[in-house]
């Protein structure tokens, strides 16, 4: 037992330092480019100038499913302060980046897929959600990876529109 710790320790050492980063609050978001379930584009770089709430989840993610109607909620209550909310649906079933939207009738303003999962690592998305609040110069105000109670989001979003 006492060798618990020190077996964690070492099998955290083979993980790689990529896989581990995330965003830091203060520091610039990192650039993305990924496709809408229709094949638009989405980038980082298409919302310059906005708050910006990224969400990484997936439909299988039971913390996700409890947090969109809240998420919904939110964006049509921050919206016209220019708060632009991006749902990156992270390493799911083809279609189901669209069965979420409609299930939830459209927490998301806009919806990307990361089916490779790369956007994700560059996120720290080792799990599913990942919230990530980003102010109009583009920076990180608040990185949190798991679930986030309607309170902690709005909490976010009022500091990401500062």
């Amino acid at each position: 037992m006492r060798f618990l710790p020190i077996a964690a320790a070492a099998a955290l050492a083979f993980i790689p330092l990529t896989a581990l980063a995330v965003p830091q609050k203060g520091q610039p978001a990192p650039a993305f480019a990924l496709k809408s379930p229709d094949g638009k584009p989405v980038t980082l770089a298409s919302v310059k100038g906005k708050p910006v709430y990224l969400n990484f989840y997936a439909s299988w993610c039971g913390p996700c499913n409890a947090e969109a109607p809240s998420i919904k909620r939110l964006r049509a209550k921050y919206a016209p302060r220019g708060l632009q909310v991006l749902g990156i649906d992270e390493l799911d079933a083809p279609g189901q980046a669209v069965a979420f939207q409609k299930k939830y009738d459209n927490p998301y303003g806009v919806v990307a897929v990361d089916e490779s999962g790369e956007v994700g690592k560059t996120y720290g998305a080792i799990a599913m959600p990942v919230h990530v609040f980003i102010n109009r110069r583009g920076v990180v105000r608040t990185y949190r990876l798991g679930e986030m109670n309607p309170v902690e989001i709005e909490t976010a979003i009022k500091d990401a529109l500062k």
